[in-house]
């Protein structure tokens, strides 16, 4: 029988009195009453910064080719007065979108991409990275759909003072740690290493219904994937962890490339506060925390056995930038493929999120040379998700998904090599 995934249908109730009020300020209004307003936008060198006159919901942002634009979504909120263009933006045009929302189409004089989006403390204002790039470049992006921004969650909150505090203190990490065992007898086939992620002290999050803790979920789930993978019979697989270990977030990834591994990918639930949010989705490396890793290799003052294995110790500062540059974007370039293959494979199997694939500057992603991947397989923080990565059919179904794209990742750079 096929997997449904269904969500529960939330009552509110309103009073009549209410209920027509709110109809007759929508028709006369033509927005909702409560909407913010897109008070400023400020066009940089290399940032748009969006002012509303109030907190926002969300937002979203995506490219469009012929001509290059940038479209930017934003949930509660209505246009604001006119705005010029400036530098890389041509033209700037905004409409209501949606019952309670507005978009903002920046018009490019030059294909420029959003390499990163922040919501403000307060929830008002919302800056975006931009990066010129090439046309090949810009049409990947159009085909990669949007990037969502979220605010914070507690933005206008009343925080209560804080009645007590725990502190655990955090084990060093180890100056000679012990590898894994390496699954899998033949040492021609790719290697795959499965990042369980948190452990020992570090329990991750922590279910408000149940109190199932992420640090248990994420190494069932690990395992589960390890032994889909060897039935295969076609990549060796490691763990970084096998028991309640910890580890701290370079060594995750640091086991991985001690072992030469072909492919990274580190297992997690997400969390929120509040709400119902729901679905699995993937984090790759952003382009911004890839530049500035790749400034901080290129600076270290032992270069040895920096990118797959080669020596930069005898090449100049400026050189070694270019080739960890290189490397890193081509490692990029792989993460993302693997990611858009594994939300494809995903899609028919588990519940995931409309915008499955994101990028951000996450530490366990940040190897150069190694194609990585995080994977928030669900939200432990919602009964359903819950109930799904920790049973038996769940873990089934997030590991054949898994299989499924690492196989055909494998098969096509085969097939390129070849």
């Amino acid at each position: 029988m096929p997997f449904r995934w269904t969500v529960a249908t939330r009552a509110r109730h309103y009073s009549a009195v209410s209920f027509i009020l709110a109809l007759l300020a929508f028709w006369l209004g033509g927005s909702p009453a409560w909407a913010a307003t897109v008070e400023r936008v400020d066009i940089g060198a290399d940032r748009i910064v969006i002012r509303f006159d109030q907190s926002v919901a969300d937002a979203s942002s995506f490219v469009l080719a012929s001509p290059h634009r940038i479209a930017v979504d934003v949930a509660g909120a209505s246009p604001g007065a006119p705005v010029d263009g400036h530098g890389m933006v041509a033209a700037v045009r905004q409409g209501h979108h949606g019952i309670d929302g507005t978009r903002i189409v920046f018009d490019l004089a030059r294909p420029a991409i959003v390499s990163e989006g922040m919501f403000g403390a307060d929830g008002r204002e919302l800056t975006l990275e931009l990066r010129t790039v090439d046309d090949a470049s810009f049409a990947r992006a159009a085909a990669e759909g949007r990037l969502r921004f979220l605010p914070p969650f507690n933005m206008g909150a009343v925080v209560e003072p804080r009645r007590y505090e725990v502190s655990i203190p955090v084990p060093p990490s180890s100056r000679h740690l012990a590898l894994p065992r390496v699954y899998g007898d033949d040492s021609s086939r790719p290697l795959v290493v499965i990042d369980a992620g948190h452990g020992g002290v570090d329990p991750g999050a922590i279910s408000p219904i149940d109190g199932r803790r992420e640090k248990d979920v994420t190494l069932k789930i690990a395992k589960a994937i390890r032994d889909d993978l060897l039935r295969s019979g076609r990549v060796r697989v490691a763990l970084t962890r096998e028991d309640d270990k910890f580890l701290v977030l370079q060594e995750r990834y640091g086991i991985a490339r001690k072992l030469k591994a072909d492919l990274f990918i580190s297992i997690h639930c997400d969390s929120v506060g509040s709400g119902e949010a729901s679905g699995a989705t993937v984090y790759t490396l952003s382009e911004v925390a890839s530049d500035k890793e790749s400034a901080r290799l290129a600076a270290r003052e032992n270069k040895a056995d920096i990118i797959s294995g080669v020596n930069l110790a005898s090449t100049s500062a400026d050189i070694s930038s270019i080739l960890i540059d290189l490397t890193q974007r081509e490692t990029m370039n792989n993460s993302a493929s693997f990611a858009r293959l594994l939300g494809r494979e995903a899609q028919p199997l588990m519940p995931v999120k409309a915008n499955f694939h994101r990028m951000a500057s996450l530490v366990v992603l940040k190897a150069p040379d190694m194609p990585s991947i995080l994977f928030e397989t669900g939200y432990i923080s919602n009964p359903r998700d819950a109930a799904f990565i920790d049973s038996a059919e769940g873990r089934q179904r997030i590991a054949e998904s898994v299989r499924r794209a690492v196989d055909i990742h494998f098969a096509r750079r085969l097939a390129s090599t070849g």
